[in-house]
């Protein structure tokens, strides 16, 4: 009985424990997801923070992190040089994402709207970068 009590008080307290940071593979090497993160925000540019994103995709929840890595990088590209309208119309795009996809259950949803507001990031850098002679890295 004794035994029982202490195998009980085993799990109430491992079950309590913090769960480690699951790895997973990404660019052929295991890695967390926030050190996947950190690699997408290292990037030199939107076009590999996409790629990296793309390669080391969940399909679930976790590519919310990641998706937002890479809006950070892509705006930064053209973000500061917006004016008030296009502005408002970034984040109109932006909001079409985030409805797009409400309505459904699942994490992989999550994961698709991550992947929208991603590549609109990304498709106005690409626009900025163009307009400026510059070919998108």
């Amino acid at each position: 009985m004794l035994s029982k009590c202490c195998l009980a008080a085993v799990a109430i307290v491992l079950s309590l424990a913090g769960h480690p940071a699951r790895a997973m593979v990404c660019m052929d090497k295991s890695m967390t997801l926030d050190e996947v993160a950190d690699t997408i925000s290292a990037q030199k540019s939107c076009e590999s923070a996409m790629k990296v994103f793309r390669d080391c995709e969940l399909t679930a929840s976790g590519d919310v992190a990641l998706g937002a890595a890479v809006e950070k990088k892509c705006e930064a590209d053209f973000k500061p040089g917006l004016s008030a309208a296009q502005t408002q119309a970034y984040k109109r795009e932006m909001r079409v994402c985030d409805r797009k996809y409400r309505n459904k259950s699942g994490t992989m949803y999550l994961s698709f709207t991550a992947f929208c507001r991603a590549e609109v990031a990304q498709r106005y850098s690409q626009r900025v970068l163009k307009a400026a002679g510059q070919k998108a890295r």
